[in-house]
């Protein structure tokens, strides 16, 4: 998954790209409401981190701007404003949760794991297709009901896939949730992550459809 982080205080940024990276999310920071609005504006992601006080504004006015706009990209608000009446008008906004400050960094990836289950309208901490079985919040992955050896951007490629099997996505867009704006990326890195994953899950679990992308094979 791709995070958005919003949030100016730039040690709790860094210690927020730090952890949820070892969770294998691949993470994006800015420190004000402007520059959110155009990495929104240009960039997919799984979902925002917002921090309610920014320099440039309320993180709670640009959650009203960016739902009106029709942005339905989960948002998780984090703040030091962490009394009730702060937590409903930041739900009422549009937010999809709430955390306070300070914040463990373990649960901050459990709920941001849970409101993108909310959003593809999943319950089941589990992805299963035919044989294979993907366990986001343990990082690992099963075939057959054996564990399966994945790098970071191997899992998210599989990630990607798994969450909706029948669509097809093409490798633009799995660069996108794959990679960040300071990432290199080699020209060939998806259809080598593919050729990996296929060597490890069998040739025919992924389907490559030309010219478009790839989707994991109809069972």
């Amino acid at each position: 998954m791709r995070i958005l982080v919003v949030e100016d205080d730039a040690m709790i940024a860094d210690g927020i790209r730090a952890g949820l990276s070892l969770a294998g999310a691949s993470i994006d920071c800015v420190g004000g409401c402007e520059d959110a609005r155009a990495a929104l504006a240009a960039n997919e992601f799984s979902a925002v981190v917002l921090d309610i006080m920014l320099p440039d504004g309320s993180g709670v006015d640009l959650l009203r701007a960016i739902r009106a706009a029709g942005d339905t990209t989960p948002v998780l608000l984090l703040t030091a404003l962490d009394e009730t009446p702060d937590r409903i008008a930041g739900l009422d906004a549009g937010a999809d949760d709430y955390l306070g400050k300070p914040f463990d960094l373990d649960e901050l990836s459990a709920r941001l794991r849970a409101i993108i289950r909310r959003r593809d309208g999943r319950a089941a901490t589990c992805l299963e297709h035919g044989p294979i079985r993907l366990y986001p919040a343990e990082g690992h992955a099963t075939l057959d009901g054996v564990s399966v050896a994945l790098s970071r951007r191997e899992f998210a490629v599989l990630h990607a896939l798994m969450e909706r099997p029948g669509v097809v996505r093409s490798r633009a867009e799995l660069e996108e949730r794959l990679y960040g704006w300071g990432d290199e990326v080699d020209s060939n890195a998806i259809e080598v992550h593919i050729h990996n994953l296929r060597s490890k899950l069998g040739r025919s679990a992924i389907e490559t459809m030309r010219g478009l992308g790839y989707r994991m094979a109809p069972r």
